[in-house]
């Protein structure tokens, strides 16, 4: 049996805003940090939370996301201030973040700006995006935190605004059961039993078409990935994308 120790943490930031051409953090500020720490599967109870005075104004439509004030921000410590706490606390670890590219630009950028050669998290610290893995568990279904919530009847009743510590600890409920094994084979079930009942009931006829001359183009690789990026920063600081709301006929 192994001995190996596992060490996780599941983290959320808060930010100033973000921009919507260019690089999304750039002149922007992290305002909140939450993390919690997992090891070997088991939420140890500990955790870092800090809010964050940005020296600049947060932006209304973030605002509007996390309900976090320039004057509740007023006499927070600076980044700076915690920097050390934070590296010793995540440093090491595996970090599960929700659509990590947005959080780790942000906090790359943060410590680039501290001038103190603080290489990229990524170098002493495992990065995985519980966002891809949900997209590749439930391909074509919408995968925010709230969706995830839903389909893992999870209670996040308390999330009326967006707070990093709150959404760390709801993730952190996600993702453990999202790599749980028997919950995939649950939903596997559930998918099967789905298509027994529409078996029964309904008689699928397929429709030959003739091939036509059209030519279809499809997106690259490089194109899709950046498609889905924009959505995901959209949804991240909007809290809905409306490209990615389902019909009233996919609903149903």
């Amino acid at each position: 049996m192994s001995t190996d120790i596992t060490r996780q943490i599941v983290l959320d930031t808060e930010t100033t805003g973000m921009n919507k051409l260019g690089v999304h953090y750039e002149g922007h500020r992290i305002i909140e940090i939450g993390a919690v720490e997992v090891i070997n599967r088991r939420l140890t109870g500990r955790h870092f939370h800090v809010y964050l005075k940005p020296d600049r104004l947060v932006d209304p439509e973030a605002f509007n996301v996390h309900g976090i004030s320039d004057e509740f921000l007023a006499d927070k410590p600076t980044f700076a201030d915690v920097a050390d706490e934070f590296l010793q606390f995540i440093r090491g670890g595996e970090l599960v973040i929700h659509n990590a590219p947005f959080d780790i630009g942000f906090m790359d950028y943060e410590f680039a700006m501290l001038n103190r050669g603080i290489a990229k998290t990524d170098t002493f610290c495992k990065v995985t995006d519980s966002l891809l893995l949900a997209r590749k568990m439930f391909p074509g279904k919408r995968n925010s935190l709230d969706a995830l919530c839903d389909r893992y009847l999870i209670d996040n009743s308390k999330r009326t605004l967006h707070g990093a510590l709150l959404d760390a600890e709801i993730l952190a409920d996600v993702f453990l059961l999202m790599t749980g094994g028997q919950t995939a084979m649950r939903f596997a079930m559930e998918g099967e039993q789905e298509q027994r009942e529409v078996g029964d009931t309904v008689q699928i006829q397929r429709v030959q078409r003739a091939q036509t001359s059209l030519k279809i183009v499809y997106a690259s690789d490089e194109e899709a990935v950046a498609h889905e990026q924009r959505l995901d920063l959209v949804q991240k600081k909007g809290g809905s994308c409306l490209w990615r709301e389902e019909s009233p006929a996919q609903s149903e």
